[in-house]
This record gives C-alpha cells, sequence and structure tokens, in this order.
C-alpha cells in the first residue's frame, strides 16, 4: 500500500469484528514500531502484546470502557482481538547519555523528554502498520497506570503510554470531536519564522 493511502485511510477506529488477527501480522506491526527513531538510538521503546481475552477484559475496565459503551459506542476496547501496549524507559536514556560517546561529562541537560517524543513515534507507526496489513486500530489512554503495570507486571521504571486496540474493522460511531473539522493551513503552517500578525506578515 502507498503511503499516501496510509495517511487516508488511517483513524481511530472504535470497534472490531471478532475475527482473529494472524500472529504474523502482529509481527510486522510490532516491528514497524521498533524503526521509530530514538535519541542517541537507546532503543528505550517497547512493548506489551495482550490478545487472551480475560486480560484484554480487565484493559477495558482499567480503560473506563463502561463510561464509552454509555457514551454510544461499541464495547471496542475488550472486543479488539489484540492490544498493544507502547512503553518507554526514561532511565535507559540517562543511561545512555553517560556512555563516553554521548556525555563523557555527565548526563545532559533534557530540554525536552525525548523518550515521550520517541515512544509516540513509535505509537504512529504502529497505528500506520495495522493499516498497511489491512487492519483497523485505535489509541486509548489507561488513566490508571499504576493498576496497568501491575496487571501486565511492566517493571518499575518502564511507563506505558497507552493502548492500541488492533483487529479487523466494523461499523463504528465515529469521535464527535472529528466535527471540528482541519484547522485551515495558514494557523497551522509557518515558514522561516512564525509570523506575528501584528505586523501584518
Amino acid at each position: 500500500m502507498e503511503f499516501a493511502q496510509i495517511l487516508k485511510k488511517r483513524r481511530m477506529v472504535r470497534n472490531y469484528t471478532d475475527e482473529a488477527v494472524d500472529r504474523e501480522s502482529v509481527e510486522r506491526i510490532i516491528q514497524a514500531g521498533r524503526r521509530a527513531p530514538s535519541a542517541g538510538f537507546t532503543q528505550g521503546q517497547s512493548f506489551v502484546v495482550v490478545t487472551d481475552p480475560e486480560i484484554r477484559q480487565q484493559i477495558a475496565v482499567l480503560a473506563g470502557e463502561g463510561s464509552y459503551v454509555e457514551s454510544g459506542f461499541d464495547p471496542w476496547i475488550s472486543i479488539a482481538p489484540v492490544h498493544v501496549i507502547v512503553c518507554v524507559n526514561e532511565q535507559d536514556y540517562h543511561r545512555r547519555y553517560l556512555e563516553q560517546d554521548k556525555a563523557p561529562d555527565g548526563d545532559m541537560v533534557w530540554p525536552v523528554p525525548y523518550w515521550w517524543v520517541d515512544a509516540g513515534a513509535s505509537m504512529m507507526l504502529v497505528l500506520m502498520a495495522a493499516v498497511e496489513e489491512g487492519l483497523a486500530a485505535g489509541f486509548l489512554g489507561v488513566h490508571s497506570i499504576p493498576d496497568l503495570k501491575q496487571l501486565l507486571n511492566i517493571p518499575d521504571e518502564v511507563e506505558p503510554i497507552g493502548v492500541i486496540t488492533v483487529g479487523h474493522p466494523a461499523p463504528d460511531r465515529r469521535s464527535g470531536s472529528l466535527k471540528r473539522g482541519w484547522r485551515p493551513d495558514d494557523e497551522i503552517k509557518h515558514w522561516q519564522r512564525w509570523q506575528s500578525t501584528d505586523e501584518g506578515e
């Protein structure tokens, strides 16, 4: 599939059929997530793949699926045959930047927490790779992060950023947020400098 088609087809899907997803497809999706950039090639991202129905149901409870259903959505979290939990380890970055080729005088001052940037890059690649596999995906935050970590035995210094549901798409109710439409280009695109309207530019 062409990249432009992937971009056009990718959206957050909130309903899935009960058709299973091939293990090979899941492996390719995770490998795509691994291809995301990382500061200093730290590779601090990791993934927990959940296909067990009971664990998926528990994740759905932690994610507040009941409130989604009450809002008119299908029970898409528990139904999705695959959950991919994207994680990142901040300490990996500090250890990496103590190595001789990066910061021989000690850990650097981080103006931006790039571990979160890298985790987001991995998340986006997983979402796009699912489309390339002919599947659908959606991202959701789990606000009970400590409970999610305990459920999945995630180590203390590793932080999950959320859950990506993956499966074969079924008709779903789209988010009401989409009614906002796309922001005009002149509000989000700036050449050379962020020009000030006060200067008439």
